[in-house]
């Protein structure tokens, strides 16, 4: 009953006349602005909350008009019949994405499997209306206090469309728009009537002009006033993301002002001493370190380590971040001691037994290569003995991923490289068998 009912209601759709053209009521909007700008002029209106709500709306109908009939997942059938047929449509390439372009005279839709994917507004009923429309809400709170809830209720409207736009632009690639939506949508928060804004969107805002910094070095001083002010207005960085994205922005703009690069250099060590584990901000640390002359030595970032864990010596992420370290300046060994003292304290975490286990390898595949490439033999037992002690190093990870194994035995990668060591040393007794063990376990959590 209910497929002959949709098929019915497809029929009827597919009946209707088609819209030639998208609606938008340019003369009314404008004919409605045009008295409000009468009213505010009028300095017995200008007085009044009602006044200033009013002009708010107006502006926030001006801004919303163009797309008020789009939202992300509208199947194409429905998207005509709400605007019309577009002027033109096409393929079009955005962001690594393929779209197609529907073109309308105030928005370009993009739709993928025949669903709204994303949109970009190429043309205003009024230029900055968001920003004039929360400009409206913030006086109408000014002139009477008593305005508030209405005031408070118009900046969240303009606070959403912002955000829907910010977030309708990402598949494109459209990222200093989206950067910019973002942004506005923090700035219709951060009308004090409105309360405690949201820091997150100037984080969204900053990580976008980052991106866009790329091609757009401009960009980049943007991305840096924005992510500064979310740090300020205390936003909560997880996992430290912001210190890195932040360190991109002054680092792009090292070739305006040299001393940018050690604000780089400083955000960086302000965002690894914060989040250790971080191996964005450790390897951006050690690039800078090996790349910018006379900005600091490699070993000064284990010094610094070094430093917190003398503090603190059993936090787990200073050791985790002081491995990650060692590995990036090819110190296997330290990077062994460092994970060992990880799993020392916490005996049944996976990652630093599966690291500890991987820096292993990573170590006898060094001296492996050593062997096969730089070493000179002149006699066949030197080159032999050399090659047991690389084996021995491959079977001291056999116990560390055996035991990450345990932990997490659904993680493929983890079994696979198990596996694989204990047929690298097949040879040594009973390494065979685990071979043929973990093996036969590879392939039946891959389903084969």
């Amino acid at each position: 009953m209910k497929k002959i009912m949709m098929t019915a209601f497809a029929a009827l759709l597919l009946a209707m006349p088609a819209v030639q053209a998208q609606k938008v009521n340019e003369s009314a909007i404008r004919s409605k602005i045009a008295k409000s700008d009468a009213d505010i002029a009028d300095a017995k209106k200008n007085a009044k909350a009602a006044t200033w709500i009013n002009r708010g709306k107006i502006f926030m109908e001006a801004a919303a008009e163009p797309t008020k009939d789009l939202f992300i997942g509208q199947e194409s059938m429905l998207l005509k019949l709400a605007m019309g047929d577009p002027a033109s449509t096409g393929a079009e390439t955005l962001n690594n994405n393929q779209f197609e372009a529907w073109v309308y005279p105030y928005v370009t839709v993009y739709l993928k499997d025949g669903k709204v994917a994303a949109w970009t507004q190429t043309k205003w009923v009024v230029e900055n209306a968001p920003e004039k429309a929360i400009e409206a809400y913030a006086k109408a709170a000014e002139v009477d206090p008593k305005a508030a809830p209405k005031a408070k209720e118009g900046l969240q409207q303009v606070s959403d469309f912002c955000s829907q736009a910010g977030n309708a632009g990402l598949d494109t690639g459209m990222h200093a728009a989206s950067a910019d939506a973002f942004a506005t949508a923090y700035a219709a928060q951060a009308v004090p009537v409105y309360g405690k804004a949201d820091p997150s969107l100037l984080y969204y805002a900053g990580n976008l002009r980052t991106m866009d910094g790329v091609n757009n070095p401009a960009s980049y001083a943007l991305g840096a006033e924005y992510l500064n002010k979310a740090l300020e207005q205390g936003y909560a960085d997880e996992a430290g993301y912001l210190y890195y994205y932040l360190f991109h922005c002054y680092y792009g703009q090292k070739d305006a002002d040299p001393a940018n690069v050690v604000k780089a250099k400083d955000t960086l060590l302000a965002g690894i001493s914060k989040y250790p584990k971080n191996e964005n901000i450790l390897e951006a640390l050690i690039q800078l370190y090996t790349v910018e002359e006379g900005v600091g030595d490699p070993a000064d970032l284990v010094a610094m380590i070094d430093a917190s864990l003398a503090e603190n010596p059993e936090n787990v992420d200073l050791w985790f971040g002081r491995g990650r370290t060692f590995y990036a300046l090819k110190n296997f060994d330290e990077a062994i001691a460092s994970f060992a003292k990880v799993t020392e304290i916490q005996p049944d975490l996976f990652d630093g037994n599966y690291w500890l286990g991987m820096f292993y390898i990573l170590k006898a595949d060094e001296e492996n290569r050593i062997i096969q490439e730089e070493k000179q033999y002149n006699s066949t037992s030197a080159y032999e003995d050399d090659l047991k002690a690389v084996t021995a190093i491959y079977m001291q990870a056999v116990p560390w991923l055996e035991k990450a194994h345990q932990i997490k035995p659904e993680d493929l990668q983890a079994l696979d490289y198990l596996k694989s060591l204990c047929f690298r040393v097949r040879d040594e007794e009973g390494m065979m068998a685990k071979y043929e063990k973990y093996n036969a376990e590879f392939k039946k959590l891959k389903g084969e």
